[in-house]
């Protein structure tokens, strides 16, 4: 399998060179050449989610290794989750599927449990012997989930840039109270946008990336936008389509309906990517916050990033750049790479350009206020279950598009973040007063929902801080060389 840039496909790369530069040359994105095909169904039915992991990577990734794809997906997933990965939870209509059993708690660590093997083995595929330094911009849960994945991984460092009061209180602590020595964090004085742009910046700064290849390293990145984060996503649609059958909630080739809460696009766009592999999906619901550029895109043809970026109670989704949507322009187009180029090149310049192609009625786009974020927490609370906002922004949208479509397919949505890392929210919205101290909220929440704090959050406020660097955006440059020089990395 080959990769192509979204902005030049014949600009055209193995997969291990894919996941090793994480972007294009030319500011890109890398694509597979085509969409494997799923084996039939039934076939996949008594596989692990180890073990569907390794087939689905193995149809992608398989340059690096049947066995080495096995390796991989076994030390990610085996001891790392519970027995079942992604527990599903039915109410109605609907089915919720938690992807936040993980380290910290969201399900960006269903991705980044494996990138750092999938990442390993393209370095030994290349022979690349420079260390690899990861550049990460977070809205709040990819960071985290970044620095658990890299942490004390050999040969690689980890720099994670998150916007300075864009992010919860536990998410911002989960991560300047990480200990590892090879993971830095640096808070950006500005909003999540700035940081990603800067990102891509220095990735397609091609004097600076010789500068540090001088200095001994190379970029890479953990972000949806990394094609090894991305691929990984897809397998729990899979796995979920699987075990709704097994439960008979579903027929064997019944259609589902997925709503996934999105900012970047990344995590929808892996059920997108399933979709054309052969699972069973009738309509993709994109749900937004109010920061609603991607309905607003859906609806109109317009995307316009030229407003103003609110930050909400789902911090995770505040942002106004879904990079992941170029991936879907490049396939809707069938590769029409010139067509996506000056689409992006209108962005960077005037901040919005026009779309004329959608898919063939795909996708359904909803966004939710604050308000509709409350009541939706509050309405499956009172039904004896409880999300988070991100979840609530995808309980929402989905209600919607049921009520304006009608359809009774049976409606799959991702539950992306525990409720505990947010707890003001979920105790305000089922009617509770909220403690003025973030981890008395935690309480609090554990008393209403009889669960037990996660261990993870527990020694929270026990922890030292250890990252208290702030830079602005123009400044992401220079953090990276007093990184490198402050560790003494740069080859004698």
């Amino acid at each position: 399998m080959r990769y192509n840039s979204t902005r030049n496909k014949n600009l055209s790369v193995s997969a291990a060179e894919a996941i090793v530069r994480g972007i294009s040359p030319d500011g890109g994105l890398y694509i597979p050449e085509e969409f494997p095909k799923l084996m039939d169904l039934k076939d996949l039915m008594n596989m692990s989610y180890r073990e569907l992991a390794s087939y689905v990577l193995g149809l992608y990734f398989e340059e690096l290794g049947l066995g080495k794809l096995k390796e991989s997906a076994g030390a990610a997933y085996d001891g790392k989750f519970p027995t079942e990965v992604t527990p599903l939870k039915t109410i109605g209509d609907m089915t919720f599927i938690e992807l936040y059993h993980g380290r910290t708690l969201a399900f960006k660590d269903m991705a980044l449990s494996v990138l750092p093997h999938l990442l390993k083995a393209s370095l030994e595929k290349l022979g690349n012997e420079n260390r690899i330094l990861i550049l990460v911009a977070t809205s709040g849960d990819t960071g985290k989930a970044a620095l658990e994945g890299f942490n004390e991984v050999d040969g690689i460092d980890v720099m994670v840039y998150y916007p300075k009061d864009g992010v919860s209180e536990v998410q911002r602590l989960q991560m300047v109270t990480h200990a590892g020595s090879n993971t830095h964090v640096i808070a950006i004085d500005g909003n999540f946008d700035d940081a990603q742009s800067g990102v891509k910046d220095i990735f397609t700064d091609e004097d600076f990336k010789n500068k540090i290849m001088e200095l001994g390293f190379n970029f890479s990145s953990a972000n949806s936008i990394n094609i090894g984060r991305l691929i990984p996503q897809i397998v729990y649609y899979i796995n979920a389509y699987l075990r709704l059958v097994e439960k008979g909630i579903i027929n064997n080739d019944s259609k589902i309906n997925v709503a996934v809460p999105t900012g970047n696009f990344g995590n929808v766009l892996a059920a997108y990517y399933a979709k054309q592999m052969g699972l069973p999906i009738n309509k993709l619901i994109v749900a937004s916050n109010d920061n609603k550029v991607l309905t607003d895109f859906f609806e109109t043809g317009e995307y316009d990033k030229e407003r103003e970026l609110l930050l909400t109670s789902s911090p995770s989704m505040d942002i106004l750049i879904s990079s992941n949507l170029e991936r879907l322009l490049y396939h809707i187009t069938d590769g029409d790479y010139k067509k996506v180029s000056e689409a992006m090149k209108k962005l960077n310049q005037n901040k919005k350009y026009l779309w004329d192609e959608f898919g063939e009625g795909e996708f359904f786009a909803a966004f939710a206020s604050e308000e509709d974020v409350s009541n939706s927490i509050r309405e499956v609370y009172d039904g004896d279950y409880t999300i988070d906002p991100h979840t609530a922004v995808a309980y929402f949208a989905a209600r919607r598009y049921i009520e304006t479509t009608g359809d009774k397919t049976h409606m799959l949505v991702a539950s992306t973040a525990s409720p505990f890392k947010f707890p003001a929210k979920v105790l305000s919205s089922i009617g509770e007063d909220v403690p003025d101290l973030e981890f008395d909220s935690l309480r609090l929440l554990s008393e209403k929902m009889k669960v037990e704090i996660p261990d993870s959050l527990k020694e929270l406020p026990y922890l030292e801080i250890k990252h208290k660097d702030v830079y602005k955006p123009d400044e992401m440059r220079q953090s990276i060389l007093e990184i490198i020089q402050e560790k003494k990395y740069v080859k004698d």
